[in-house]
């Protein structure tokens, strides 16, 4: 059911993750939190990190922005700080030259209403057409990377935030979500196990079907342009035939 991590807690197994409480949510972290998350083996490379053993993809933070960068034409970084004693960078990635349409996409970047501009003597970060620069309060959602050892966020979502009181309250909510969630472990019971693999015992079935069906469905469609070709094979195989007819028909006449 589970493997050991801790004398205290344990990891569960991945099909057991759609029930936690933070697989699947914007989990509200410090950056001191977020450079502590820890790897596992079995997890090596899918971006799920822990906090004890919880399992945590997307995070949420709130920070003051200490430095920009313009890294390079793919790659703009802001480093926030939250007063929790770590700071943490947050990428945001650029679309290239050739990605990028004004007039099918709001942005330049893969954050919607996130704009860079960059060019000889001119940067400039934008957000909702607001531009941002250090001192500017953010709150910020993204997924894990990392980056020569440390943690960054990859920029999903963005708002500035504009008040003391916003700030404080954002502020509040990550320290009651910690207290009550992330440094709980999170415990599954054996009913909500069972109930667990009935439902991936279902889905997997689920899946086995529908893989099933497009198999089915591609072999018919491979089955009917094989013999189309067939048909076309034939039918040019019948008019070559006619056409050296004609032609000979046409070389005696000729002769005449």
């Amino acid at each position: 059911m589970s493997t050991h991590i801790s004398p205290n807690y344990k990891l569960y197994p991945a099909y057991c993750f759609r029930i936690s409480p933070t697989y699947d949510a914007w989990v509200k972290m410090t950056a001191a939190d977020v450079q502590a998350l820890q790897t596992v083996p079995e997890f090596q490379g899918q971006r799920i990190y822990f906090h004890l053993n919880h399992p945590i993809r997307y995070i949420c933070l709130v920070g003051l922005i200490v430095a920009i960068d313009d890294v390079n034409p793919r790659y703009t970084i802001f480093t926030l700080d939250d007063s929790s004693g770590v700071t943490i960078e947050v990428k945001i990635i650029r679309l290239r030259p050739d990605e990028y349409d004004p007039a099918q996409s709001p942005s330049n970047t893969m954050v919607e209403n996130v704009n860079v501009y960059s060019g000889l003597g001119n940067f400039a970060v934008m957000v909702n057409g607001e531009e941002i620069d250090v001192g500017t309060v953010l709150k910020v959602k993204g997924t894990i990377s990392e980056f020569r050892g440390n943690k960054q966020v990859e920029l999903k979502r963005v708002w500035i935030v504009k008040t003391t009181d916003e700030e404080v309250k954002a502020w509040l909510e990550t320290a009651r979500f910690k207290k009550e969630v992330l440094d709980v472990p999170w415990h599954i019971t054996k009913g909500e196990h069972r109930r667990i693999v009935v439902a991936e015992k279902y889905e997997k079935k689920k899946r086995a079907e529908k893989e099933r069906l497009q198999r089915e469905y591609e072999e018919k469609r491979m089955e009917r342009k094989r013999r189309k070709e067939k048909e076309m094979a034939e039918r040019e195989r019948k008019l070559e035939i006619k056409r050296k007819q004609e032609e000979i028909i046409m070389n005696e006449g000729a002769l005449i």
